[in-house]
């Protein structure tokens, strides 16, 4: 994107749009590289069940654990609401629904894993981009048939 073609306004789509590639991108196992450009510089904050993140070194961490600990993951996003909080804010209330697999050394198979996990995002717009600011995982419900985390 060219500085011409720069976003100035945070519309709903850009929001939604922007917790669909988040998505995929952990459905991948993109590199840390490819994935911080979804966060903001200042400000992060991302509350996950097992660590509060503050900075991209915590969020490293997280990601480096999350990538060894989980996989074939999927992330389907069943229910968005976006509230708009100015022009380059919006505040974003989904329900994801994750399912995963997890293998714990010397079992014989993984284990496969649902949940449906209620979040609360915080968006901006910056460099021209919506990036996450704040993310917190609110609640996250095992799905019939799934253990606990």
């Amino acid at each position: 994107m060219t500085v011409a073609q720069e976003k100035t306004e945070l519309t709903a789509q850009d929001v939604i749009d922007l917790a669909t590639e988040w998505f995929r991108a952990l459905d991948r196992h993109d590199t840390l590289e490819q994935v911080t450009p979804f966060l903001a510089s200042r400000g992060l904050h991302m509350v996950f069940p097992e660590i509060t993140v503050r900075n991209l070194d915590d969020f490293r961490t997280w990601y480096d654990n999350v990538l060894n600990l989980f996989f074939d993951e999927t992330h389907e996003l069943t229910r968005t609401q976006v509230r708009r909080i100015s022009a380059t804010e919006s505040e974003i209330s989904l329900t994801v629904n994750w399912q995963t697999k997890t293998w714990t050394p010397p079992a014989a198979h993984s284990v496969w894993k649902g949940f449906d996990a209620d979040q609360t995002w915080t968006v901006v717009l910056e460099d021209g981009r919506p990036r996450i600011r704040e993310y917190s995982v609110d609640k996250i419900t095992p799905v019939p048939g799934s253990p606990g985390l």
